[in-house]
């Protein structure tokens, strides 16, 4: 009985281990990354404007956009630029977003062949990719939250879970070995 499951046509821990099923051209892999960060960057504002500007009321809904550009550039910079803050603060969600996702695509194969969860990983990643933005906000700017506070550390690791968990589930379906 246990070997049925185990040679099972949809079974995918036949390929556990196995590198030549996770082979993806390079083209496969900035897709897959790219619908991944894709799909996490609509996600995470959708959960910005439900937490951060429906219940916790951290910005108005068209703080949004602009936020990267404040992160990154400062208050000032913002507020300058007038509405090209929103222009310029979405090119930097999508850009770091879809980068994001790109990397997850080529890291993802080496984790599926040792039997980890695409979900699993995302966990991990989202802490890794909120530390690594928040050290180059921190080197770019001195205008970011405190990030010492504990409620911006784990606001901040809850959004970027609503980033890599659906990134995760992208990437792993579009890498599929058995879908090719």
């Amino acid at each position: 009985m246990g070997s049925h499951f185990a040679t099972s046509s949809n079974d995918s821990s036949r390929h556990l281990g196995n590198p030549e099923a996770d082979r993806h051209s390079v083209k496969d892999t900035i897709r897959a990354g790219l619908a991944g960060g894709l799909t996490g960057a609509v996600l995470i504002w959708v959960y910005e404007a439900l937490v951060w500007v429906g219940a916790q009321h951290l910005m108005p809904l068209a703080g949004i956009p602009r936020n990267a550009t404040g992160l990154v550039f400062g208050k000032g910079v913002q507020d300058a630029l007038g509405i090209w803050a929103y222009l310029l603060g979405t090119g930097i969600h999508f850009v770091f977003a879809l980068s994001w996702g790109v990397l997850f695509a080529a890291i993802w194969p080496y984790f599926r062949r040792r039997g980890y969860e695409a979900t699993f990983i995302a966990l991990f990643y989202a802490i890794f990719a909120w530390i690594v933005m928040h050290v180059l906000i921190m080197i770019a700017s001195s205008n970011h939250p405190n990030y010492f506070d504990p409620n911006v550390i784990i606001g901040g690791f809850m959004s970027h879970f609503v980033f890599t968990v659906p990134l995760a589930l992208v990437v792993k379906r579009m890498l599929d070995p058995q879908k090719r």
